[in-house]
Formats: structure tokens, C-alpha cells, sequence
């Protein structure tokens, strides 16, 4: 078996024993949630996993996302809990049955993260970094649209990255 198969066998095995031990993982100090709506696999969602645990997060929700590597997350993976969707609609009426306002952060957007007031119930909808949201915005008017201000030519932000600046706002406003 080549190494590269050998590696991604492996890499398997290990998501499959740690989605096992997810199960016992327990909600952080906040109650704000992750959702990861078609995120590439690769290292951004373990690194995502990583940071929701060191900022207290209750859950993280994946949405249509492949099974991958957890070891960058350091076994946060198997400390926060995870939420699996085949799509966004069921992952919309959970949280919003359960009192989350949802918000998307689009680079586009009118609202800066840094002037929102975000609630204690809070969820945090990050796209894929090519395709955004796999859902039109236009279906889901309650859904606010948050932007990270950013001043050079780039204007994007990897998807890890975005997701670690939105959960220091969330924790600044509402430290325990």
C-alpha cells in the first residue's frame, strides 16, 4: 500500500475512533454553537474543533462535511460535541427551534462583527472558503450577515482563522 493510501486509511481510522468518543464530549462554558456548512475536510475543520474547545463553545455543527484527519484538533474533537446534517434545512430548525439566532459571516456583508450585539444563544455559520453557504441567504431572512473588517486587498479570510476571530467577539461580550 502506498504511503499516501496508507496515511489517509489511517487518518480515517482515527475519525472514526474519536466520532466514537465524541459522544461523551460535553457543551463548553458558552452556549454559542459552530456551524460548518460543506467545509473541505482537510485541516480547517479539526483546527475549528481545536478552537471551539479553548473558547468554550456548546457544540459544532457539520453540515455535509467529510470525514477528516482529527489529529490537528489535538482531541478537542472528541471534547466538543459535534451535530451531523445532511443539509441546512434540518440544521436551521434545530437551532432555531432551540433559541439560536443564526448569523453567516460573508465577507460582503453590511454589519461588522465588531458592532454587533451578539445574544448568549448564538449561531455561527461559516461557509465553504470557494462557495460560501451551500443555502441562498434569500431563503432564510432571519439569518443576520456579519463581516470581519479587513483592510487589504485580499478580503478573505481562511476559514479556521474567521471562525477563532468570531468566537473571541462572542466570548469578549459575554465572559464568564
Amino acid at each position: 500500500m502506498a504511503k499516501s493510501k496508507r496515511d489517509e486509511r489511517n487518518a480515517l481510522l482515527r475519525y472514526e475512533k474519536e466520532r466514537r468518543k465524541n459522544i461523551l464530549a460535553q457543551p463548553g462554558a458558552y452556549p454559542f454553537v459552530l456551524v460548518l456548512d460543506h467545509l473541505k475536510s482537510g485541516f480547517n475543520v479539526p483546527k475549528i474543533f481545536r478552537s471551539a474547545e479553548a473558547f468554550g463553545a456548546a457544540a459544532v455543527h457539520l453540515i455535509n462535511v467529510p470525514p477528516f484527519d482529527p489529529a490537528p484538533a489535538k482531541g478537542s474533537f472528541r471534547k466538543v460535541p459535534a451535530v451531523f446534517h445532511d443539509d441546512f434545512a434540518s440544521c436551521y430548525q434545530q437551532l432555531t427551534e432551540a433559541g439560536y439566532q443564526l448569523f453567516r459571516l460573508a465577507p460582503d456583508a453590511a454589519q461588522s462583527l465588531c458592532n454587533a450585539q451578539l445574544p448568549a444563544n448564538s449561531a455561527f455559520i461559516l461557509g465553504h472558503e470557494e462557495f460560501g453557504c451551500s443555502f441562498d441567504p434569500a431563503d432564510y431572512p432571519a439569518i443576520q450577515s456579519l463581516s470581519i473588517p479587513q483592510y487589504g486587498s485580499v478580503q478573505s479570510l481562511n476559514v479556521s482563522i474567521a471562525a477563532s476571530l468570531v468566537m473571541y467577539e462572542y466570548v469578549r461580550q459575554h465572559r464568564v
